[in-house]
């Protein structure tokens, strides 16, 4: 089944998915049973589908939600659902079940939390144990499992199994985090606050790990007011926002200002962005209208520059300035346009040409004449061969219209006039 006939398959199976969902709280033994063969069912058939965007994937955890909730509801044994879980995580060539603790912990009672909890910690133990005797081949198994029984203990914000799950295990920057916030539900911040820094310490030697040592950072400013320190946590949200400005780091800072200072710190929060990476800074200037700041900086960066930025920075700033500062919004269109036609993306010329259009209207609005022309002689000279661009770029220069299509009732009204007349 290919990846385009995936998609409505999809929407068949995901409709038969809610009808089981739908008779769990009246007949629950009978949903439990549908799901059972549901699942089986889509494991037999994975070899034939292309999933390459993960929707079939993403069904299957659903299903066994659906399963664990049915069983609960219906009061069949807890440790028997666990066992079967244990099973289909073992048992999985297809990946279905890689993450299914997430999903699961979602919907599972307290008793049925107790249940796989326990069949977990047996799992992790075992793996363990034969990691010892072998030496070797054994570590993933016992690192899935332990990931795993963390999910599950820290749900149930058990503190101390969790922590002593580490201890057997390598402490990560995203444990210390999952304890840190443990601990600050208990309302034990500087517990918290010591967790925190160590799993700082942590992520600054792990690669690729920018979200928990965001979350770690975000996470100690808010524990550093809870305890008395709120300056600490200013001057940590400053220290930040001077190394990376943006919209972001902008919201964070001005979290822990004081509500009398507010003036004084946006001013020199907008001094300091003018020394930040121009991608990061558009946004936080266009937000906060610092027109101004934002033109002088377009003026000081190159064509080249503009068309590496992302689109999705650019397009809605090209708008903004249309009509404060057209010459400004030319370059940004005209940059929209040859991202596309240098990277030779054929199928988003339609949206080059609209760029481009946009473009020649706002060079002609600020008498920019002689760079429109610059432009126009440019792409003849480099895109010359991109001919399904260059047909509709030369229709814009001359401003050459497309004869207007009727429209379908147009069209059948003629049709049937004709028909009417005897034609």
């Amino acid at each position: 089944m290919s990846y385009n006939a995936s998609r409505s398959f999809m929407d068949d199976v995901q409709r038969v998915a809610n009808d089981i969902g739908e008779i769990i709280p009246n007949e629950p033994e009978r949903a439990a049973r549908l799901y059972e063969l549901f699942i089986a069912a889509c494991h037999e058939k994975a070899d034939e589908i292309d999933d390459s965007n993960g929707n079939f994937g993403m069904l299957v955890e659903e299903l066994f939600q659906g399963w664990v909730t049915a069983r609960q509801e219906a009061n069949f044994d807890p440790d028997e659902t666990a066992i079967a879980l244990i099973s289909w995580m073992e048992d999985d060539p297809y990946g279905f079940c890689h993450d299914l603790d997430r999903g699961i912990v979602n919907v599972l009672d307290k008793k049925g939390m107790e249940a796989f909890t326990l069949q977990l910690r047996l799992k992790f133990e075992s793996s363990s144990v034969q990691g010892n005797k072998e030496k070797r081949g054994s570590d993933y198994a016992r690192h899935s499992w332990g990931r795993a029984l963390k999910t599950l203990l820290a749900a149930q914000r058990n503190v101390g199994a969790y922590i002593e799950i580490c201890e057997q295990t390598e402490l990560e920057s995203k444990d210390c985090l999952t304890i840190a916030k443990i601990y600050k539900s208990r309302k034990r911040p500087e517990e918290a606050l010591a967790w925190v820094d160590r799993g700082l310490k942590i992520a600054r030697s792990e690669r690729g790990q920018f979200s928990e040592e965001r979350e770690l950072r975000d996470l100690k400013r808010t524990l550093h007011v809870k305890i008395g320190r709120p300056n600490d946590a200013l001057q940590s949200a400053w220290a930040e926002f001077e190394t990376y400005p943006s919209t972001f780091s902008y919201k964070e800072l001005m979290r822990y200002v004081p509500a009398k200072e507010k003036a004084e710190w946006r001013e020199k929060a907008m001094m300091a962005s003018e020394k930040g990476n121009l991608s990061s800074v558009l946004g936080l200037w266009l937000e906060q209208k610092e027109s101004d700041r934002l033109a002088a900086r377009l003026h000081r960066t190159t064509d080249e520059e503009l068309e590496g930025l992302s689109h999705f920075k650019t397009e809605p700033l090209a708008r903004k300035l249309e009509r404060s500062h057209p010459d400004l919004s030319a370059r940004l269109y005209r940059a929209l346009c040859m991202r596309i036609v240098n990277a030779g993306k054929s199928k988003y010329y339609d949206a080059a040409l609209d760029h481009i259009k946009h473009a020649k209207k706002c060079y002609a609005k600020a008498g920019l004449d002689a760079d429109w022309q610059a432009v126009v002689a440019e792409v003849r000279e480099r895109h010359s061969r991109k001919k399904g661009f260059l047909a509709g770029f030369e229709d814009i220069v001359t401003g050459a219209s497309k004869p207007v299509e009727p429209s379908f009732l147009d069209r059948a009204k003629s049709r049937w006039s004709r028909k009417s007349d005897g034609g």
